[in-house]
């Protein structure tokens, strides 16, 4: 049996990325989310299997179908990555800012 892939390499498929977007609203069965995505029943089911090896969504039964939600707990090794981003992204705003209120903002201001 070969390791689960990582949570990067699961959303890198941009289809999985919004089954992962449409159960963060709230969990959903098969049914909705292949109506919700345009693809297959087999196609989304492929999909889900691989988000579901990965740790990100989890299936419960529900009567005669099975209703996926997602699983934030995986996501955590990519909140960890994005976080160095996220400061940089801060600081060229907070520099962008800092130059705006200097009020240095080109002809016609003054």
């Amino acid at each position: 049996m070969s390791p689960a892939p990582s949570a990067f390499a699961v959303l890198a498929e941009p289809a999985r990325r919004r089954i992962l977007d449409l159960l963060l609203e709230r969990p959903r069965p098969v049914g909705e989310l292949v109506e919700r995505l345009g693809l297959t029943q087999p196609g989304t089911s492929k999909h889900l299997r691989v988000l579901r090896d990965a740790g990100l969504v989890r299936a419960r039964q529900d009567a005669q179908r099975r209703v996926y939600e997602v699983r934030l707990e995986p996501l955590a090794e990519v909140d960890a990555w994005l976080t160095p981003y996220r400061r940089a992204w801060a600081a060229r705003l907070d520099a962008l800012e800092q130059h705006l209120d200097a009020g240095d903002h080109g002809p016609g201001d003054g």
